[in-house]
């Protein structure tokens, strides 16, 4: 019988426990388990290669992306080292120009080390896409919605043209999580997820987790979860798999509120650029529409103001917590130039769009008029700036559909 997506949120990999008739999956805290005798086991021989807990975890990923295999990390950042790790130094990269700032430093300071060549390129213009290719280009690097300016790339035609050209595509699927777009069903070849965001969704875990269709490649990426150790521990993987059960729960009202939040932002004098592809005339409002189903609660503001004035206003709020990270109940605020993406250069990060009067926003499920009210109040306190007074990205009060 097939299931949708609530019910496979509670349900996948998480029978009842049969000894006890447990309803909620257990933490098998252990190391090791014991051996029929010596080579033969019951399934399970070493906390470092496999655990009940975090299979229970893969199993429920993989069902939520749409089937395949689940392999989960000790962290995000260590599933896309994974990744990487499938590829031969001489290989190419492309990935997006705007781009999650912990992983420009993996590919530029880490990885880049070992003869891995990188290529940053505005995805969401094919003409620039198809110019990235080269012959060594092994591998396509895709955030939609990007981290932080919300770009969206059309995943399908993307997927199309790497494959043309030999390439495997992974999808980092962090921000629209599987209960807004499934990438699989796009033409990924590989999907990422930091699950210390929106899947776990309570700011007490750190994750990762990469979901593949092809058997092979799972099997490969399974040898180097093991070979490497990068593996989330039995408690952690419990933690995501509660948050998992409400994911499709938080997500409408994250996303209910995103839409209020940013209609407001959208009209008030002291902001000059709001970043939200719910608005009918962002960028990518069309190619979100059609592969996602709502538009996220991820919303980038540009202030009109200094950037010691933006600082400032990244302090007087109540409810919208200064913090790293994204994706929790909580509502969460960050300016990337000195957070997120201070590892970036600042000269590559205005280059791509960052300037340094932008702040992240993570709508977290609080009443939508509280979180409009603390943004209000943070507003009227900073001082607007001139300088900043040039056009903006759209007259009046944008409209969403």
């Amino acid at each position: 019988m097939d299931f949708r997506f609530d019910t496979l949120a509670i349900h996948a990999g998480q029978p009842n426990e049969q000894r006890t008739g447990a309803v909620t999956f257990p933490i098998f805290q252990t190391s090791t388990f014991g051996q029929l005798k010596p080579g033969v086991t019951r399934g399970f021989s070493y906390g470092r290669t496999d655990n009940p807990t975090r299979r229970a975890l893969e199993e429920c990923v993989a069902a939520l992306e749409g089937g395949g295999q689940g392999i989960a990390f000790a962290s995000g950042l260590a599933a896309a080292s994974a990744c990487l790790q499938l590829l031969r130094s001489g290989d190419h990269i492309i990935a997006s120009r705007d781009l999650y700032g912990g992983v420009y430093r993996l590919f530029t300071k880490v990885y880049s080390k070992f003869g891995l060549d990188f290529t940053f390129a505005d995805l969401t213009d094919p003409t620039q896409l198809e110019a990235a290719f080269r012959p060594e280009t092994k591998l396509l690097w895709l955030e939609s919605p990007s981290n932080p300016l919300l770009r969206i790339t059309d995943i399908a035609a993307a997927s199309a043209l790497a494959k043309s050209r030999g390439a495997l595509v992974v999808a980092d699927n962090t921000f629209a999580t599987p209960y807004l777009q499934q990438p699989l069903r796009l033409g990924a070849d590989i999907v990422l997820h930091s699950t210390t965001k929106y899947l776990n969704g309570h700011s007490d875990v750190i994750g990762g987790i990469l979901v593949v269709r092809d058997a092979e490649r799972a099997a490969e990426l399974r040898f180097i979860q093991n070979a490497v150790g990068a593996v989330p521990g039995p408690q952690d993987c419990f933690l995501i798999l509660r948050g998992i059960k409400t994911l499709g729960v938080r997500m409408e009202r994250h996303c209910r509120n995103a839409v209020q939040v940013a209609e407001f932002l959208a009209g008030h004098p002291k902001v000059r650029r709001v970043h939200f592809p719910g608005f009918a005339w962002h960028h990518g409002h069309e190619i979100a529409r059609r592969q996602q189903r709502m538009f996220g609660a991820m919303i980038s503001i540009e202030l009109r103001a200094s950037l010691a004035e933006t600082q400032r206003f990244a302090t007087l709020t109540k409810l919208f917590t200064l913090a790293e990270s994204l994706g929790s109940v909580k509502s969460l605020l960050c300016h990337p130039p000195t957070m997120t993406h201070a590892s970036v250069e600042p000269e590559v990060r205005r280059k791509n769009g960052i300037p340094d009067g932008l702040v992240r926003l993570s709508v977290g499920i609080e009443d939508a008029e509280d979180l409009i009210g603390d943004l209000g109040q943070a507003l009227e306190r900073i001082v607007s700036s001139a300088e900043f007074d040039e056009d903006r990205t759209a007259p009046g009060r944008p409209a969403l559909s």
